[in-house]
């Protein structure tokens, strides 16, 4: 079963590698690290679907399905699974959307390691050393445990949190990677630009990491109406049980049922801090805009900044449907993408000067 799990990660990474390898591009390790960078971008888009459809315990074992490398080869077992409980968690269809993630994430996997092996390979003729490439590597060997403890741990809140948030780390240093294998010139940065950005991508990480904890502990729907929450400005809070992080999904951590408020809470902290996200970020972009190199990347964060309050505000009105809530899924990772490539610009800059 190991070995066709193998070969599977392979075969996917293959198609993505044969890319890199026709390339026209001079440099085909940056072209490496641009086609991981966008696989990787998909597998944090897909992990969102795999949350919100709940097929995380599609397949209830790791790294195979019952055992197999494939749904179709637990067939049997899955069928018999979904004829006791027919919407779940098992079913075929949850099955082959959690495998497909197990694919790609596999596939990363590979790619991954290609980078590592290549900068150790090259490292007297490359411009960075490898410890770059061998820290990705490092972290992907700890999302792949963490992705393991996903299913053993049957979708424990903080374990899911700390899954997502590590795929997005994994994005910021594939990003740095490939920035730093495109030269750019030095350019003047407005006032306090450095110590900004630092904090708009500390500020947006957080604020992942609640929504993530609003997905994991399944509390989108906590609050039905918008600016107010069940029509109070500031609902009933419950702190003590919306944030015990060791505690099994739906539960207290004395294992009664998690109440209504603690939900609630969950979801309104969430909603509450992305005005503060709003401002910080915003601050960040005007600033950025002030300098011509950094103006289109600064639309760019402005842009997603402004659709992630239309899709999470749809996603309260509309009551959360499939396609939105992936797109604010995938809006979060762009707001990631594009603030490490700022960071990286304002910090590759070798002249500063303060208006």
């Amino acid at each position: 079963m190991l070995a066709q799990l193998a070969i599977t990660g392979l075969l996917v990474a293959l198609f993505p590698l044969t890319i890199v390898w026709a390339s026209k591009d001079s440099n085909k390790y940056r072209k490496l690290i641009a086609v991981t960078l966008f696989l990787t971008f998909d597998l944090i888009v897909f992990g969102a679907f795999t949350r919100l459809t709940d097929s995380g315990l599609g397949c209830p074992d790791w790294p195979g399905c019952y055992g197999q490398a494939n749904p179709f080869q637990a067939h049997s077992e899955i069928r018999a699974a979904e004829s006791l409980m027919p919407t779940g968690p098992v079913t075929l269809v949850k099955a082959w959307i959690e495998m497909i993630h197990r694919y790609i994430a596999m596939s990363v996997g590979v790619l991954v390691s290609s980078m590592m092996v290549i900068a150790w390979w090259r490292r007297a003729s490359m411009r960075f050393s490898p410890r770059l490439p061998t820290a990705l590597f490092v972290l992907v060997l700890v999302q792949g445990a963490f992705g393991k403890w996903t299913v053993t741990m049957k979708l424990q809140p903080i374990i899911v949190t700390i899954h997502l948030l590590l795929a997005l780390c994994i994005l910021s240093l594939l990003v740095w990677a490939w920035m730093r294998e495109t030269p750019f010139e030095s350019f003047a940065l407005p006032r306090w630009l450095r110590q900004i950005s630092s904090i708009a991508m500390i500020v947006l990480l957080l604020q992942v990491a609640l929504g993530g904890w609003v997905s994991t502990n399944y509390a989108a729907l906590a609050c039905h109406d918008y600016p107010t929450c069940n029509g109070q400005l500031i609902p009933e809070l419950d702190v003590q049980h919306a944030y015990a992080l060791w505690r099994e999904l739906g539960k207290t951590l004395d294992g009664d049922f998690i109440p209504h408020s603690a939900l609630v809470t969950i979801h309104w902290v969430h909603r509450s801090f992305a005005w503060v996200v709003f401002i910080v970020l915003g601050i960040t972009v005007a600033l950025a805009r002030r300098s011509p190199e950094l103006k289109q990347l600064a639309n760019g964060v402005g842009l997603i900044l402004f659709c992630q309050f239309l899709s999470g505000v749809a996603t309260i009105y509309f009551s959360w449907p499939l396609t939105i809530a992936v797109l604010h899924n995938a809006g979060a990772a762009a707001l990631v993408l594009l603030l490490s490539m700022l960071n990286y610009r304002v910090r590759s800059s070798a002249k500063s000067i303060f208006q």
